[in-house]
């Protein structure tokens, strides 16, 4: 199978990871259903489920999706599996802002390995249905397992903290940012995946950013107002993303509660209540180190967080201490 880089070369781009030329950057919007357009109107929607959109690539059954692209369950005979694939939406499939959106996606997944990080297989940038193949995970995400309050055990939060944790250590020493770390981005495993590099940046061009980019909750404030903090996302930007994700995850709820509609309002500050609140309280249960930690990942200024590496290294004494579990295997019981 070629490469994306060769796939990429074929459609005629240097492979470079430039900004988007006159084109505003994307911003994957607020929680609300991926698959429902601005507007609230109907997406165009491909009808493909048994159909293929590239040699010996069959589509199973659609997945979803968001405003630019669907996703579907495909069947690959060259990997003899199944996978994930991405696809423009047919309204979108020459629009060159979606077309450099599908690259800049196919170039992180490229240049970025790393056992907690999804992986792509493919990228098909020309004909009818522009697409990247990424792999098929099986199980919830991190959004869906602590939907309508619920929460997660320590037993389970603190290695997926860690695991988190170090994709994006890994992905700053790389030079790079997710910028969409939240709970409906990781799925639950072992290890944990961290998914959906689609507005991930290099560090130059997230220093470039001077409109809002993210998910709304799990923004920190230079990604909310990057036009009154420029040059300030970073790898200290994901850090923030995680510690609001953790939030969720042992509260039950995001770390700063905002109103019905926050989305359309003209205040940054009822939009973003991270930019003048300070987080509500954590449950009194939760083991004061945790809790620290935690408010230090949401620190206004990015100075003021620890590093993704500071925080895996807090981490592991809390994972450490976690009750170990007799199990039993192949050559008798064991402690782990």
């Amino acid at each position: 199978m070629p490469s994306l880089r060769s796939l990429r070369n074929a459609r005629g781009s240097s492979g470079e990871d430039q900004p988007v030329d006159g084109l505003p950057e994307a911003s994957s919007g607020p929680e609300r259903d991926p698959a429902a357009p601005p507007d609230g109107g109907e997406p165009a929607s491909w009808e493909l489920e048994g159909a293929e959109i590239a040699p010996r690539r069959s589509v199973v059954r659609s997945l979803g999706g968001g405003r630019r692209f669907e996703v579907f369950l495909v069947w690959d005979e060259h990997l003899f599996s199944l996978a994930v694939a991405k696809v423009v939406r047919p309204d979108q499939a020459e629009d060159p802002r979606a077309l450099r959106e599908l690259e800049h996606e196919a170039t992180a997944l490229e240049r970025l390995s790393h056992p907690v990080l999804v992986r792509g297989f493919d990228a098909v940038l020309a004909g009818a249905h522009p697409h990247l193949l990424i792999e098929h995970l099986e199980g919830p995400t991190l959004g869906r397992t602590t939907r309508r309050g619920r929460t997660l055990p320590l037993e389970q939060l603190l290695p997926l903290a860690a695991h988190v944790g170090a994709a994006l250590h890994y992905m700053a020493e790389e030079g790079w940012v997710h910028l969409d770390t939240k709970p409906d981005n990781i799925v639950m495993g072992v290890p944990p995946r961290l998914i959906d590099l689609s507005i991930a940046r290099t560090l130059a061009r997230a220093e470039q950013v001077r409109v809002p980019i993210g998910t709304d909750a799990y923004m920190p404030p230079e990604q909310c107002k990057p036009d009154e903090h420029p040059g300030e996302i970073g790898p200290a930007s994901d850090v923030w993303g995680l510690g609001a994700t953790l939030y969720r995850a042992i509260a039950g709820d995001a770390p700063f509660p905002r109103p019905p509609g926050a989305r359309d309002s003209d205040d940054p500050h009822v939009r973003f209540p991270q930019l003048g609140e300070e987080p509500r309280p954590l449950p009194d249960a939760l083991p004061r180190e945790l809790g620290e930690l935690i408010h230090a990942c949401l620190a206004r200024a990015p100075a003021e967080r620890p590093t993704a590496a500071d925080l895996v290294r807090a981490l592991e004494p809390l994972v450490a201490a976690l009750p170990r579990k007799l199990t039993f295997g192949r050559f008798g019981a064991r402690m782990r």
